[in-house]
Formats: C-alpha cells, structure tokens, sequence
C-alpha cells in the first residue's frame, strides 16, 4: 500500500499534470495545488514537543491542504504527552489521530509516507535512520548529531536510501540569507576575515520545566528507549525533560544555537568545518543542577587544510543571563561588512583612503545596499506561531517529497555543522583545541579521538 501510494506521487501524478490536463488548459503547477488530485501525503508525528507544537506545526498547516498532506498518527514515549498530542491533532485536522507508544509502533502502521522528528537532541539522528529505513521521507531538527558515531552512521544511511530530508537549519529557506549567500559566492563581498556571531537570552526558565517535571513519573514512558545510546543513567525526570541542560543528552549552547548560525558560515563559504576551535565558558548564574554551560565563547579556525596561511575567524557567544532574544549573524571583510541582523551590506569599518594611501594602496570599501527587502527574522523560542523562516522551511520540504528534488539543507547541511557542534564540545569539556581528522572523520583533542 504504501509503495504503490509512493509510486503514484513520484510517477502517475508527474506525467497526468504534463498530459492529460493540458488538453484542459491547467498547467502542472495548478494541478498539484487541486486538493485531491495527487495521493496525499501522510505524516506521522515523531515527538510532540514544544517544538513541534508550537512552530513546526502551525508551519506545516500553513501548506498542507494546498500541496494535500496530512497528519495521521503521533508517537510519543510519554503516556501524557501522546494524549496531548492526540487530541491537539484531532482539533486541527479533524479526524481520528492514531497514538503510538514508540516509533516501532508507527512504522508499523505501514501507510506513513513521512515524518516530522522533534525528540531530544541525542536522539535526532537514530530518529532519521529509523525513518528512512522504513522508508519515510523526513523533516528532522537540529541539531543533527551530537556524536560523530551517530553522524557518520545517519550520513551513510540516508546517502544510501531515495529518502528526501530536511535539516531544521531554516535560515537556508530565508530570502535574505539566500541573498547573502549569492553575494559572498560570487566574489562580490572580498574574502572574508571574520565573523561574529552572539545568541543572547536572559530567561531563567529557559529550557525549564519544573511543571512538567512534577508531572512525570517513570511508569509513565519509557527510559531505557528514551536513553538509545547513551550511557545508562538511574531515572531522572529532569534529564527526561529537561535534557538541553545535561550532557550527553544535549551540548546545550552548541547544539541549539550554534548549530544554526555556523551553518550559515558553511553553506556561504562551501567549507565543511572548522580546521580549530578553543572554548571557555562556565555555570556563571543559573546553578540549577545542570551540566551545560550557561556561558560560553568559542573561537574557529576556519579555512582551507592544506593552505593553513589563509582563512578567517569565526566567534560565537551566548549567554543565558543577560540578553534581548535578539542573535547577530555579521560578517567582516576588507571593506566593510555584511550584517544579517539590519540585512545591509555596507562599508563599515572598509579599508579608507587615508590609511590606505600611507601603505600606497586604494581605498576598498563595499557600497551600502539592501540584501534583499524580504527580511525574516529568525524566532529565538519555540512559541513563534509558526515563524516565515520555519513555514518556508517546511514548505520547501513538503515541495520537494512531490518533487524528488534535493531539499534546501539536505543531510550534509546536518553533517557539516555537527561537526563544529562537536569539536565545540570537545573543546569546552577538556579545555584543549579541538581539530578534525579528514581520514577518520573524528574529532580530536590532545591526539586522542573525542567521545564523551
């Protein structure tokens, strides 16, 4: 059944829309947005978080009756959340919505054709690889990977399959930072010096939930499931919940805020990874318990390997006790500078006539103009109603399971900034300079391969 309704999207839909209704004056655009005309699509939920609920939702209900996609069923650990997320679903949709106590039993139901994964941050890529092994096309979160192990598996799997991911980098489906991106590739920026990129909150519930804490008990999910593989740890609500706060469950800072701003430093440059990254930061303020940092720096090393003369810096800064939900993507070269935040090019900071007539050089600065006047702003919650960054994001993806097409961050725009997600890691928690080995594809501190 579900190979036949594949089948039918890729093929019979395809050639109907170039033949059949041409005669009737309908071009093949218009014939995939006629509610009914093509199989639909249907999507099961993996993890209903806040997340998912809150933006990624909303943003697939912006498209799902023009491209006719559908949600079906949800899976969930939790007894409390998979009847939330039942019932939510039912009144957006107005149908019956199948709950599943784990993807095993999704996968099962044998008539889901995609996924939509929003689970804790370890477990994003194991989620993917169960998906595309059931082959389920997918919209996974990121961070992808929080280790090279699960990266590396989860990039062969998925290379390997005719699945069509999306990575949640959404900033990748944002006319401005296309814009951006175009003009940096085409030379017309200089070459790039440095970049600094901050993520500041001053929220002291952030990543929180001492009243869903309260409400969890261990009879009610399922732990050992919940941990995949990660080492085994005694039951801990708040690392169940609470998971952003505590490594191996989550890098924190890096994996949540990082992870999108220095894909945008990969996708405008072509390169893959830091070739260095050193870190310092610390539990300044909120000394809850938890693991992770609520400060911290990391400095990048970025270029060519073997032209170790060239290149530039990356830095990136966050902190969770002071800030105004407001992050800063800017980049610096030469002769001024590109900034993601008033989405201006501008010769701020250029090389000027004066300083550079004493070296017997010209001045060289970048004229001031506008990215592009299609400025989205990127959500810094998860309660953003569905943000233009996100529902463009998520229609790229519905678009491309129609059309078999390379989605706007396929799985190496997930790989690649892993990566950097993990030699920050590794930087942060041996306080030595973390590098990348090309032959093994591992991280290393200290000549030694990072794990945990």
């Amino acid at each position: 059944m579900i190979e036949s309704r594949r089948k039918f999207i890729k093929q019979s839909a395809i050639a109907a829309a170039g033949t059949y209704l041409g005669t009737m004056g309908l071009s093949a655009k218009s014939y995939g947005n006629i509610i009914g005309a093509n199989d639909r699509v249907r999507v099961g939920v993996v993890g209903f978080s806040d997340r998912f609920k809150d933006s990624l939702l909303p943003s697939f209900l912006n498209h799902q009756k023009e491209l006719n996609f559908d949600i079906v069923a949800v899976s969930d650990l939790w007894n409390y959340r998979r009847g939330l997320g039942v019932e939510h679903l039912k009144s957006k949709f107005g149908h019956d919505i199948t709950g599943c106590r784990n993807n095993e039993e999704l996968y099962d139901l044998k008539d889901i054709d995609a996924v939509i994964v929003s689970t804790a941050d370890f477990q994003h890529a194991v989620h993917a690889m169960e998906a595309v092994s059931a082959k389920c096309d997918v919209y996974c979160e990121k961070p992808f990977a929080e280790t090279m192990a699960d990266a590396r598996a989860a990039l062969k799997m998925i290379k390997a399959s005719k699945q069509i991911v999306q990575i949640g980098s959404q900033r990748r489906s944002g006319n401005n930072y296309k814009a951006a991106s175009q003009f940096i590739k085409e030379g017309k920026f200089g070459d790039i010096t440095m970049v600094e990129l901050t993520w500041n909150v001053n929220q002291p519930g952030r990543w929180r939930r001492p009243d869903l804490v309260a409400k969890l008990k261990q009879e009610d999910t399922d732990w050992k499931r919940f941990l995949i593989n990660r080492p085994f740890e005694e039951w801990d609500p708040r690392k169940y919940l609470e998971y952003r706060l505590f490594w191996p469950y989550s890098s924190g800072m890096p994996g949540q805020w990082m992870s999108h701003q220095i894909d945008t430093v990969h996708w405008f440059t072509g390169l893959k990874h830091p070739r260095s990254v050193v870190a310092n930061g610390g539990i300044y303020q909120w000394r809850d318990g938890r693991r992770n940092w609520d400060t911290t720096t990391a400095v990048f090393d970025y270029g060519l390997a073997q032209d170790p003369d060239h290149g530039f810096q990356v830095v990136f800064s966050s902190r969770m006790h002071n800030g105004d939900e407001n992050p800063a993507e800017i980049y610096y070269s030469n002769g001024g500078e590109l900034n993601l935040n008033t989405n201006m090019v501008s010769p701020k900071g250029g090389l000027k006539e004066g300083p550079a007539s004493a070296m017997h050089m010209k001045a060289n600065l970048l004229p001031e103009m506008k990215l592009t006047d299609n400025t989205e702003k990127v959500a810094t919650s998860a309660n953003t109603g569905g943000d233009k960054l996100t529902s463009a994001h998520m229609r790229n993806w519905m678009e491309c399971i129609r059309s078999r097409k390379e989605t706007n961050a396929p799985v190496e725009a997930g790989y690649y900034h892993s990566i950097a997600n993990i030699m920050t890691n590794a930087a942060a928690r041996t306080g030595m300079k973390a590098t990348f080995d090309e032959a093994t594809q591992e991280v290393m501190v200290g000549g030694k391969v990072f794990t945990y």
